[in-house]
């Protein structure tokens, strides 16, 4: 699959752990920061504090895709059976460029020919624009902890019939 730059999204390896998980908490403690209280921000990265082999083995308990420029992973999403994004992030370097967009639109085709009703996502306050600009509707707004932080995030979802 190609997107912008003629970026490539495969399926997620075990060797991309370390690369996923540096995008997942660089896009949280740059991306995000605009959004969140740097309390918040320490919490949420801190979130997956994990060893690598607890980050693989939870990428690879999902189906998860990277997006790739040049062989950099600059992206990572995923989409179970029933159509819920757990992670979508983007390298901070290549956000706003589409590479968002191209991991989107690959799940929505896999989760479209599993036969899933809806897609998904708890998302973001930083990424709330994108997602509804996809077409997803706000359902709720929450309020997770994490760390012992009270976090803001919405479950949002977009029909697929």
């Amino acid at each position: 699959m190609t997107g912008p730059f003629d970026c490539e999204i495969r399926s997620y390896r075990s060797c991309d752990a370390s690369a996923t998980l540096a995008v997942f908490r660089d896009a949280v403690m740059l991306t995000a920061s605009k959004d969140y209280t740097p309390e918040q921000i320490a919490a949420w990265a801190g979130q997956d504090n994990k060893d690598l082999d607890t980050w693989d083995k939870a990428r690879r308990a999902r189906s998860s895709f990277v997006a790739c420029l040049n062989g950099e992973i600059i992206g990572f999403t995923d989409v179970d059976g029933d159509g819920y994004i757990e992670m979508l992030f983007v390298a901070p370097r290549y956000g706003r460029q589409g590479v968002a967009t191209a991991m989107l639109d690959h799940v929505e085709r896999i989760a479209r020919k599993s036969g899933a009703p809806t897609l998904s996502a708890n998302v973001s306050i930083t990424a709330l624009r994108f997602f509804k600009h996809r077409g997803f509707i706000v359902q709720a707004v929450q309020h997770p902890t994490v760390g012992g932080v009270q976090l803001t995030n919405h479950h949002m979802t977009k029909n697929l019939r």
